[in-house]
């Protein structure tokens, strides 16, 4: 545990080759071992897939798990803030330039494809996938989640404990939650038969209990016309020697069904007090297919983006557009300068029904701005120095070490004691001040600038062309009055906007020296 940076650009885990290296090597442990049944392997850690960056030589840690395709990484630091539905399921890819090396739109996207026309002879090697579930915290929400692992299938259960504790607490093992914990293997389980009908052939379900269970039962509920029916009730036997397990045969062949949420399943339990508790309903297959479920837009945002790969594609576009609005209006009135003043003299009108003028000329937005040259000229400079030149200067580390230099590519290491030979670090940390600062201060403070300028040349080319009128002209005086009106009112607007801009920059600085 080496010391980090501060908040707020510390958002991000870092990985290094050498921690890989030994991740590698634990997981690897047990592949040259004879077992009767394969190895269920879990990892944990605190940082999403989403917010963890690659390595200096470019390697990331999902495909470290994607080599062993665990059964599950479990993983922190979004406290539920953004949902309670964050997990995603990850396969290799099979482009090197997919679009999932940036963002994947639902939890899991496409279907299980294990088996291909029930050939089971011809099944290729086991798919390279791994489910990744965050958790909720114990400190803020109160949250626990209980894993358990029922021959080789991986199932949990998260509690919440806000409101107090709890008498009972029901973990289902089998069938699982066809939305959150089907992997692409499970197909083939069902159609060639590979698990044992033991397995397949009952209901499993831990029950934890503060006192005695007196009876527990299993309920599937069949899903139609957006209602629930009871279709199979039956109670369940505590098995012997095995604490809080408890099972129930059935005939699951009746569950066969080639949709992965028509059937429902839900555990109650008794204790000896008649007090009722039930477990969450829940979506399952037999078959292995996988229902689908989306996230919320909270939810895609913070799991379903790789913010490590989309860092300089948001920035060096945004950057792109900022350059564009500055330099090719001022580009084209260098080469175009007599065309422009005269369309700037003149502007086109066009003439409504009504008799009044309307300006449909929308060169004014860039080209008036690249005249204002002392603006102008502050605005290129100042993209410059963005590029170039450090934005921030601060104690990044600790009060104690040396002042150090915010980037757009990261802290710079260069007065930094005992440091690597890393030029910068705390990248894509930093992210997190670079793109709002772009986005929401940035980039609408150029545009609003643009669009007063604009505003100007468009009350002034309108007044010069209603001075030219014919005085005494009193229809023609009322349309010139509604119109100082309109850019009155327009002004007041775009400086209103300006209000916002400097709230978001403010509060963009004071978060950062806050750290």
């Amino acid at each position: 545990m080496d010391i980090g940076l501060r908040s707020p650009t510390n958002i991000f885990g870092q990985p290094t080759d050498q921690l890989l290296f030994d991740l590698d090597a634990a997981l690897s442990q047990w592949d040259n071992q004879s077992t009767s049944s394969p190895v269920t392997k879990i990892a944990f850690g605190h940082f999403p897939i989403s917010f963890s960056a690659l390595t200096t030589s470019g390697r990331s840690i999902r495909d470290v798990f994607l080599k062993h395709s665990l059964s599950a990484y479990l993983c922190g630091h979004l406290h539920t803030n953004f949902g309670r539905n964050l997990k995603r399921h990850h396969t290799s890819e099979k482009h090197r330039f997919s679009s999932k090396q940036y963002f994947q739109f639902d939890i899991r996207e496409g279907m299980s494809t294990a088996v291909i026309n029930d050939n089971c002879s011809a099944r290729t090697e086991s798919a390279t996938e791994f489910w990744e579930w965050e958790m909720g915290d114990w400190r803020s929400a109160r949250s626990m989640r209980i894993l358990a692992i029922d021959s080789g299938h991986v199932s949990y259960a998260d509690m919440d404990f806000i409101f107090g504790s709890r008498d009972v607490i029901i973990v289902p093992t089998f069938p699982l939650d066809s939305r959150f914990m089907q992997r692409s293997s499970d197909p083939f389980d069902f159609i060639c038969q590979a698990t044992s009908a033991a397995h397949i052939g009952t209901v499993r379900a831990l029950v934890f209990s503060r006192y005695k269970i007196e009876y527990v039962t299993a309920k599937v509920y069949e899903l139609h016309s957006g209602s629930f029916h009871l279709v199979l009730e039956q109670e369940m036997e505590n098995t012997s020697g095995k604490g809080a397990m408890y099972t129930v045969a059935w005939n699951w062949r009746d569950f066969s069904d080639e949709s992965p949420d028509r059937y429902w399943l839900q555990i109650e339990a008794v204790d000896m007090s008649g007090e009722v508790y039930l477990s969450e309903r829940r979506p399952f297959s037999v078959n292995g297919l996988t229902a689908k479920f989306s996230w919320t837009w909270k939810e895609f945002t913070v799991m379903g983006c790789q913010w490590n790969q989309l860092y300089f594609p948001i920035m060096w576009t945004t950057l792109a557009f900022l350059f564009s609005l500055v330099l090719v209006p001022r580009t084209s009135l260098t080469f175009y300068e007599n065309q422009f003043m005269l369309k700037l003299l003149k502007p086109k009108m066009t003439r409504r029904s009504s008799g009044g003028f309307s300006a449909v000329n929308f060169e004014f937005f860039g080209v008036e701005l690249s005249k204002m040259y002392i603006i102008w000229s502050g605005m290129l400079l100042y993209l410059l120095y963005l590029v170039f030149f450090p934005w921030f200067t601060g104690y990044a580390v600790m009060e104690d070490h040396n002042k150090m230099y915010l980037h757009y590519k990261g802290w710079s290491t260069k007065y930094l004691a005992n440091t690597s030979s890393m030029p910068y670090i705390g990248l894509p940390d930093v992210m997190v001040i670079v793109l709002p600062h772009l986005l929401f201060v940035v980039l609408p403070a150029f545009l609003i600038i643009a669009a007063i300028a604009a505003e100007r040349a468009l009350y002034l080319g309108h007044n010069i062309y209603q001075r030219a009128k014919k005085d005494g002209d009193h229809y023609k005086e009322t349309c010139y009055t509604e119109y100082l009106c309109i850019f009155y009112w327009i002004r007041k607007i775009l400086i209103l906007l300006c209000l916002p801009i400097v709230w978001k920059h403010w509060k963009i600085y004071y978060e950062g020296i806050r750290g």
